[in-house]
């Protein structure tokens, strides 16, 4: 018999609201730092700083601990109930809770060799001790994001996808008031972002231990116990934290590089935070509301339920992707200098951050599409194909990043990212090819597919006319231009879509609607 599904697309929207929300408060944010520190050697810092925690987080939290958490979790809500479900979670807080404990009083010891190996650029520079200092503030932040993570893995796992969805709001919420009052009350704006960033923190793991505890799952940790499901969590999350740490050690490339150009360090992170919004908005709330689903149905051994859900999470991601990746190759400088070009952000800042954001678009849909297939293995408690993946991947953004950078500068970071995407997405098609030989494109895929990237096409025509349009004729209202263009532009598409028989809104409602199978 079939499990009870996720209603998938419900699902999807409502991470996706809460995700939109957060990127664009995140926008809000950037904005602020781009007018009051600019490319400038405070923000590198910070960046490089904030950096530390975050990459961290995905090792322990995001990638290793939850992709090995939540399977496990939701087949023991499944197979054996609540309490036996709540036992695990306290078993694996408790173990969490000790390793980020003494990891982070180590990484304060070690924060001056921490950032020389994320930043060896900014030795002997002003920026690598303001670097260190910001670290160590922030660097708590990895202990009540990752606790934060567990509980967002809980909820996910019960179906409750909003309030996990809406905690990266606060971070932003909270650094952005903290910046303003700062600015009104002229403080140090960089000090004043690092001791926000661990404050927000505490922030969203108390929101989600409090979503949690109504769902009688706030649990708190205990003394740490080695039982036989921590050592089952373990010997899972090992290849996946080593498949975590691989995609961390392409960021890290990508800052050394840039570390070694003035500025890149800024460029490459306001560019990476216009490419996240399509990203985080589509391929987060595929990742995080698949994986519960595939483990339900793969518990079930529902395969033509886990095949149809696939294919459907693959058509929903292309149809929001390609066109959000055409408007980024169509249109950079002009997203950029509306939402970054004032105060100390310069316009040679602008266009080295378009160019880059160009680069990071052609990865795009390699990066979204990842999302998909990767809870597939994880499901099936297979963390150790996608750490080979990642190690091919690494190599190849290493060789490109590095091999580059004396040719194209920072861009070879951009580049090195992107085609190392391509390339842990073609692996992870073959892999999943193996575990299931009859996973592949569906008739309806295979129709659509085409349909949507010739909607795409046509609505980059009319966007890159009407972006040349608009500069000859209101050359001093960029606001208003992006906005009417980012209408006009919604719009082709979806006529497009409609036309070409590649998406109806008949399908959106009848997806929302399904009940139990």
């Amino acid at each position: 018999m079939a499990s009870r599904p996720i209603r998938l697309l419900a699902s999807f929207a409502t991470v996706g609201v809460w995700t939109m929300a957060s990127r664009v408060l995140g926008f809000v944010r950037d904005i602020l730092i781009a007018a009051f520190l600019g490319a400038g050697p405070v923000a590198e810092a910070f960046f490089v700083a904030f950096r530390l925690p975050n990459m961290f987080r995905r090792f322990f939290a995001e990638g290793a601990f939850n992709m090995a958490f939540v399977p496990m979790f939701a087949r023991k809500l499944e197979g054996e109930g609540k309490g036996a479900a709540r036992q695990f979670a306290v078993e694996a807080a408790s173990a969490l809770f000790l390793a980020l404990i003494v990891f982070t009083a180590l990484s304060q010891l070690a924060m001056p060799w921490m950032v020389y190996a994320l930043a060896s650029g900014y030795a002997g520079q002003d920026r690598f001790d303001l670097a260190v200092l910001f670290s160590r503030i922030v660097f708590p932040y990895i202990v009540f994001i990752s606790l934060a993570a567990l509980f967002s893995g809980i909820l996910n796992s019960f179906g409750r996808f909003a309030a996990a969805a809406a905690a990266p709001v606060l971070l932003n919420v909270i650094l952005i008031a903290a910046m303003t009052f700062g600015w009104m009350a002229g403080a140090d704006i960089g000090l004043v972002l690092a001791w926000s960033a661990s404050a927000a923190g505490i922030a969203q793991l108390a929101l989600l231990w409090f979503a949690a505890r109504r769902l009688g799952m706030g649990v708190l940790p205990a003394r740490p116990r080695l039982t036989p499901d921590v050592r089952r969590l373990i010997t899972l999350g090992i290849p996946a934290a080593l498949a975590g740490g691989v995609v961390q050690i392409n960021l890290v490339v990508g800052t050394q590089v840039a570390s070694y150009f003035e500025g890149a360090v800024g460029w490459l992170w306001y560019a990476d935070r216009v490419y996240q919004l399509p990203l985080g908005v589509v391929g987060v709330a595929i990742g995080v509301v698949l994986l519960p689903e595939l483990a339900r149905r793969l518990r079930a051994d529902d395969l033509a339920g886990t095949r149809q859900t696939m294919n459907r999470a693959t058509e929903f991601t292309l149809a929001l992707t390609i066109p959000s990746t055409i408007g980024l190759l169509v249109i950079p400088a002009l997203i950029t200098a509306v939402l970054f070009e004032r105060g100390a952000f310069t316009p040679q800042d602008t266009a080295a951050t378009a160019t880059a954001i160009m680069i990071y678009a052609l990865g795009l849909p390699a990066f979204v599409l990842q999302k998909v297939f990767q809870p597939a293995f994880f499901a099936r408690e297979d963390t150790r194909s996608p750490l080979n993946y990642a190690l091919i991947s690494m190599i190849v953004n290493i060789a490109i990043a590095i091999g580059l950078a004396p040719v194209i500068g920072y861009l070879a970071a951009a580049l090195g990212a992107s085609l190392a995407g391509w390339a842990n997405l073609l692996l992870l098609m073959r892999g999943i090819r193996r575990l299931d030989p009859d996973l592949r494109a569906d008739e309806r895929l295979t129709h659509r597919l085409p349909r949507m990237t010739l909607a795409a096409i046509a609505m980059g025509v009319v966007t890159l006319g009407a972006a040349l349009l608009a500069e000859a004729v209101i050359p001093g209202l960029r606001t208003v231009a992006l906005v009417v263009i980012m209408v006009l532009s919604i719009s082709v598409y979806f006529l497009g879509t409609a036309l070409l028989g590649a998406f109806r809104p008949s399908d959106l409602l009848a997806l929302a609607r399904r009940k139990k199978e």
